[in-house]
């Protein structure tokens, strides 16, 4: 009795502060009554816990296999299990989850339709005179929903995890960065060129270092240096051992030496040493960034950061075309039972997937923009969904 008189409690002062600042009596005030019935909250709460009783599942078994797969190597590497339970698999869940939202949602759409279906709920809502558009509302309310959830993980909490998660694997399973770069070459600061022949990471150290200042297309400042430290405790701050600079200027040339000099320098090692998968751990604002500084540096490599930028809007869209062509495809009462329409919701799921999958390497290899590769599964489908959409019952 305790715990209930607590529970009341707490909702009727939720609901004083709802009537003090909002200006309404209760939590049904806030819901969209004129536009969403208990039949519409009925199948919203089927959808969603559907997909989420998919997610568990899934991932589940996903857990265990990565496991099973990944057990020597932690052992032989000495994991501590905290560190497999919270720093691994604590950030694996929700990137997979994330990642495999579209195949879940596929799922949850086909499996819970078909099965109302089966029990001629659907034939039922049709006989009180509903149409199949209006059937779909409160699938469409599920799926923004899910795309609002889904995008918001994906770009702004998800990557944190991932550095955590990456950072374990490269320690304890296997080592995903490059520790040694060669011949860099790029802007770092408006017209001002830096040159490393050789750079290593462990030590933060790279060699053969040049940096050249122009103005306009003129030479005016030319420094060399034999090697060029990153100081960790600060940022941009490098030391330039064995160092000459150039001042140029019209006929008069001034040369200076020394043994080291400390310079700040737009550049990091992050810059010169590129961690594959590196834009999962990335933020929607650190994306942009990143992509805006490459741009400006004359760099090419950000097709990959682009696509991944790209994908986290797409993928969060492609929740309301699955929904449409798993509502079209499964609405229908079939002899055989949900069989075949999981079937193929599933074939069409996996093949959205792969299609997203070639057309990202499309990009990357070849010279299709990164917006164009990631969005035409999604408007190939929304064909799709369309065409199925034309064909359900109504």
């Amino acid at each position: 009795m305790k715990k209930s008189w607590n529970i009341v409690g707490w909702k009727n002062k939720l609901e004083l502060w709802l009537k003090n600042m909002l200006g309404v009596q209760s939590f049904r005030e806030l819901m969209p009554h004129k536009y969403l019935k208990r039949l519409d909250y009925y199948i919203i709460a089927k959808f969603l816990g559907t997909y989420v009783f998919a997610i568990v599942l899934i991932i589940s078994i996903a857990v265990v296999f990565d496991f099973n797969e990944k057990m020597d190597r932690f052992m032989e590497h000495d994991a501590p299990w905290s560190a497999i339970i919270f720093d691994y698999y604590q950030n694996f869940i929700p990137y997979f989850a994330n990642l495999f939202s579209p195949l879940f949602v596929f799922i949850a759409v086909i499996f819970f339709t078909a099965k109302m279906a089966e029990n001629s709920e659907i034939i039922a809502m049709f006989s009180t005179g509903m149409s199949f558009k209006r059937m779909l509302r409160p699938y469409m309310v599920s799926a923004a929903i899910i795309s609002i959830i889904t995008f918001l993980l994906g770009a702004y909490v998800i990557p944190k995890g991932s550095v955590t998660r990456i950072n374990f694997e490269d320690k304890y399973y296997k080592e995903r960065k490059t520790s040694t770069v060669r011949n860099i070459q790029m802007q770092v600061d408006t017209n001002v060129v830096a040159y490393i022949e050789r750079y290593e990471d462990q030590s933060k150290t790279g060699y053969r270092f040049s940096l050249d200042k122009f103005e306009g297309k003129q030479l005016v400042s030319h420094m060399t240096a034999r090697t060029i430290v990153y100081d960790t405790a600060h940022a941009n701050h490098w030391s330039a051992r064995d160092y000459m600079i150039r001042e140029l200027g019209g006929d008069r040339e001034m040369i200076k030496r020394g043994n080291r000099i400390d310079t700040l320098i737009r550049l990091t090692p992050d810059d010169l040493i590129l961690m594959q998968n590196q834009q999962e751990m990335m933020t929607n604002p650190e994306l942009s960034a990143y992509i805006d500084r490459q741009r400006a540096r004359g760099l090419s490599n950000t097709k990959e950061f682009e696509i991944e930028f790209h994908k986290r809007i797409a993928m969060s869209f492609a929740s309301f075309i699955l929904t449409l062509i798993g509502a079209s495809l499964s609405s229908r009462k079939m002899k055989g039972g949900m069989g075949l329409n999981l079937g193929i919701g599933l074939g069409l799921s996996f093949s959205y997937i792969l299609f997203q999958t070639v057309s990202s390497t499309f990009s990357v290899n070849g010279g299709m923009p990164p917006i164009i590769a990631v969005w035409i599964p999604n408007i190939l489908y929304a064909f799709i969904a369309y065409f199925l959409y034309r064909r359900a019952p109504k």
